[in-house]
């Protein structure tokens, strides 16, 4: 992932030095369950830890390139890892990896990894989620409207808007954190995974000290479903950003102009018409969303390889894992500070709620209609008889409003006086039952 969408937090965890310092604790850590059974000599055990760990732990751009050295030669990269290791370990050296594979290094390396962006990422949702209680708890009342394909539909609030969009991304903190558990699996059973070289005692030695669950069948490498629904995990996550993301770049349109992202003093909305405040930050996370759910096709594909193992899902791996991560992880930290400064604009939201001329209440004087004894039908051609006529007036000299229109039909008046519609169309009626869904989504009275 390129700079400009990455946090060191996020990048740190795929560096080379942090990916070479979680496979010598690997192989550290099978060595000692190796040494606890009787497999290697104690002292080897204990040279590889006290000499290996400061050289891991030293491991710089200088180390990263010396390994990248000896790799151009052996054409691998654990072999060129383990070289590296044993020029500062020693003899003791030859006891590192003892019946273990390539995969069981790199993919309990992946799954480390994999488990602490997702704590990242769980971490960021939670910004999130707290920025969106926050800002619907201020708009509980706040009226707007509410719009179906776009056009005006019926009254709600700005806090209901926030609401369902924090009770999706609850949702996605609860994908997320199922996800993270799917990919806490180890696995060091040797080649193909019949634990022909190496005990099982060993792998559980493993995953208690690095926190994961061993992997029941490992083949030879971990199945590749898990890494799937991580993935597919995170693309949900992403998708949940672009719709409100969405949401604001539509409520920011000069037209409707409802709420939009904080402008900044000294900010430049264009290099050529000095009045512009554009949508940058939300058109932004639309974008990296897009890249995030673009990874999910490749990681669907690479569960499908040829019998105990290929590496068709290496090189897929070695891209989507860091950039995904780092992606969303940049993502969810945006909007969390977008969602905390967006600027909202209540009368601006009153006056597109009224600027249709009270159509929005059409379903509750349709509704008002048939208990007074109207057919369904009947009462349907009358409402949106009136309707139509206050949308074909809007903006014209003397054009009458949906009330107007509506005691000035004969078959609504006959059936509804002025106080009878003037109660239909209440707008308290909206939001009666708003506390009731602040109570389901938030828990709190």
């Amino acid at each position: 992932m390129v700079p400009r969408y990455s946090r060191p937090q996020m990048e740190a965890i795929w560096s080379p030095a942090a990916r070479y310092r979680i496979w010598f604790e690997i192989e550290a850590l099978a060595a000692e369950a190796m040494a606890k059974l009787g497999t290697i000599p104690e002292d080897a055990a204990r040279a590889i830890r006290e000499k290996g760990a400061p050289r891991a732990a030293a491991i710089g751009e200088a180390e990263v390139a010396r390994i990248d050295e000896i790799e151009r030669e052996t054409r691998h990269d654990v072999i060129a890892f383990l070289t590296f290791m044993a020029e500062g370990i020693g003899p003791e050296a030859r006891f590192m990896h003892q019946g273990m594979t390539s995969s069981d290094v790199l993919d309990t390396c992946l799954a480390v990894q994999m488990t602490r962006a997702a704590d990242l990422l769980i971490a960021d949702i939670d910004a999130v989620l707290a920025a969106l209680k926050a800002r619907a708890l201020e708009h509980r009342h706040t009226p707007t409207v509410g719009r179906s394909h776009g056009i005006h539909a019926e009254p709600t609030t700005f806090g209901l808007k926030l609401a369902g969009h924090y009770a999706e991304f609850a949702r996605g903190r609860e994908r997320l954190v199922a996800a993270r558990r799917e990919v806490a699996t180890c696995a060091i059973s040797g080649p193909v995974g019949t634990f022909a070289s190496v005990d099982p005692r060993v792998e559980a030695f493993v995953a208690e000290k690095l926190g994961l669950e061993v992997e029941p069948v490992s083949t030879q490498v971990i199945p590749r479903d898990r890494h799937a629904a991580f993935f597919c995990a995170l693309a949900v996550v992403a998708s949940g950003i672009e719709r409100l993301a969405i949401e604001v770049r539509h409520l920011q349109r000069s037209e409707v102009r409802e709420a939009e992202e904080f402008f900044h003093p000294g900010q430049k909305g264009s290099s050529s018409m000095p009045h512009k405040r554009n949508p940058v930050l939300s058109e932004n996370l639309t974008g990296l969303a897009r890249l995030v759910r673009g990874y999910v096709t490749p990681a669907l594909e690479n569960v499908a390889l040829w019998h105990e193992r290929d590496i068709s899902h290496s090189s897929v791996e070695r891209v989507i894992a860091p950039d995904a991560t780092i992606a969303l992880d940049f993502a969810l930290m945006r909007l969390a500070g977008m969602m905390e400064k967006l600027t909202v604009y209540p009368a601006r939201m009153q006056a597109n709620l009224d600027g249709l001329g009270g159509v929005v209440h059409s379903q509750k004087v349709l509704l008002a209609l048939t208990q007074a004894g109207m057919s369904r039908e009947d009462a349907y051609r009358a409402v949106q008889r009136a309707a139509m006529a206050t949308w074909q007036a809007l903006g014209t000299p003397g054009g009458q409003t949906f009330r107007a229109n509506l005691l000035a039909d004969p078959e609504v008046s006959a059936r509804l006086n002025a106080e009878a519609l003037d109660a239909a169309m209440d707008a308290r009626r909206d939001f009666a039952h708003v506390d009731t869904v602040f109570r389901r989504v938030f828990g709190e009275a």
